[in-house]
């Protein structure tokens, strides 16, 4: 399966919106600077994931954008499928037409693993991913704090 960059950063996107959206909505801008994602490849990401009813945009001084929906209630397979991406580990496509228009012999192989792929993107939150990202960064914090201790082992 190739996973290219508009999925990844699709998600990426979608994680730091939901980490620091709330009440206000976030810019592109912001999300660009901190993710070091091109605003302009940001700008059609976004209007994607606005066309999927992901997010919601408000225009003008303090606007930007924010979940359409709570976050444990968006899938990461979603947000990967409303950007265009395909989760295909196939040559054919799905088609079953990949040797001299036949199913090649490892097509059955390639769409279990298509199926695995999804189930598994389909049964992760965005909350859940930034949930684990964010214990993941108090967990380096604290350690951080105990290696600058006196006699810290």
């Amino acid at each position: 399966m190739r996973l290219t960059t508009k999925g990844r950063f699709a998600v990426t996107a979608m994680a730091d919106l939901a980490m620091r959206g709330g009440q206000n909505p976030v810019t592109m801008a912001a999300i660009s600077g901190r993710q070091k994602i091109s605003l302009s490849y940001l700008e059609q990401l976004f209007a994607k994931l606005r066309r999927s009813k992901i997010v919601e945009s408000v225009r003008g001084p303090g606007g930007g954008y924010y979940l359409a929906r709570p976050a444990e209630k968006i899938t990461i397979a979603e947000i990967i499928l409303a950007v265009d991406e395909p989760l295909d580990a196939t040559s054919c496509g799905g088609k079953g037409d990949c040797h001299d228009d036949r199913q090649c012999i490892t097509h059955d192989l390639w769409m279990g693993l298509n199926e695995k792929i999804f189930d598994y993107l389909a049964s992760v939150t965005l909350r859940q991913l930034v949930d684990s990202q964010t214990q993941a960064s108090s967990e380096n914090a604290h350690f951080a704090v105990i290696k600058q201790m006196p006699n810290a082992q």
